[in-house]
């Protein structure tokens, strides 16, 4: 999505990370490492939290952000802790599914919609999340 201001310019040219909060970060760090090929691009500390930044490639253009999710609940700043709908894109629909079905990852049924094929798959902490085909 972007958002233009009233003289043209793009004010938002990219959606850059998401956040998902997790209760054990090395566990998902290998989840998506092992299962989606991500990389681990950082892995530092703010305000007391382990802050994991994972993305598909180098220059992928939007990260990953797992975030400590008690402690985020704790310091109760308003923040959802929800997992968001994040629906990833590929090539590779068939190949995928099949990668993580043989990988033991809880997934649904392939299904068809109107935006083409589309199947969920789940996390170690049960947050799911969508792939279509492209």
């Amino acid at each position: 999505f972007w958002t233009k201001n009233y003289g043209g310019d793009i004010m938002i040219q990219r959606l850059d990370e998401v956040m998902i909060y997790v209760y054990n970060h090395d566990k998902a760090i290998t989840f998506w490492t092992k299962n989606l090929d991500f990389k681990v691009v950082e892995d530092t500390e703010e305000l007391q939290m382990r802050v994991v930044k994972l993305a598909p490639y180098d220059d992928a253009q939007t990260a990953i952000v797992l975030q400590d999710k008690a402690k985020v609940d704790e310091m109760d700043m308003g923040v959802s802790t929800d997992t968001p709908s994040l629906i990833f894109a590929t090539t590779q629909f068939d190949e995928l599914f099949n990668r993580l079905k043989d990988s033991q990852v809880t997934v649904g049924d392939i299904m068809t919609l109107t935006m083409g094929r589309v199947f969920n798959f789940a996390d170690e902490e049960n947050n799911y999340f969508a792939v279509k085909e492209v």
